[in-house]
């Protein structure tokens, strides 16, 4: 494991948050949610899918975001990811553009699924990360969305 300096690091802890949603083996994908994220830690999907999106307004309710909180949530968030995107062998992720600290204690990157015949951009986001004291993630907002 990295030390905390080295994690704090914007690029360094990009690296690592990627690498977690294209790892194959699911206790190291587990083993390295309980190194990002805090006990409590959270990923909150800002912009949900269309679909939920037009059933919510269907049903003249505010667009809600989806959230995740805890290790077990999210090793079965990042496992869903995973199974649907990387393992069928088409795409994976990768970072995109630069990573940023947007305050001490708060994280910026953007991210691509790449497809990994020839590294087009397919689909991507961006992460706004708030970290706790001991630069673990407290609150992931995911917001989906790239201009490739």
């Amino acid at each position: 494991m990295s030390t905390q300096h080295e994690d704090k690091q914007p690029a360094r802890f990009a690296e690592r948050y990627i690498a977690l949603w294209n790892e194959p083996d699911p206790t190291l994908r587990r083993n390295l949610i309980d190194e990002l994220w805090a006990v409590d830690g959270a990923q909150v999907l800002v912009d949900p899918p269309e679909a939920i999106r037009d059933a919510a307004t269907n049903l003249a309710f505010p667009i809600p975001p989806l959230e995740v909180r805890g290790a077990e949530a999210l090793e079965r968030r990042v496992s869903r990811a995973y199974e649907m995107f990387v393992a069928p062998g088409e795409h994976l992720f990768e970072t995109y553009g630069p990573a940023t600290r947007l305050t001490v204690n708060l994280i910026g990157f953007g991210w691509a699924m790449v497809t990994r015949a020839d590294g087009a951009v397919v689909g991507g986001g961006y992460e706004v990360i708030a970290l706790d004291g001991e630069g673990r993630i407290r609150l992931d907002q995911q917001y989906i969305g790239i201009d490739a």
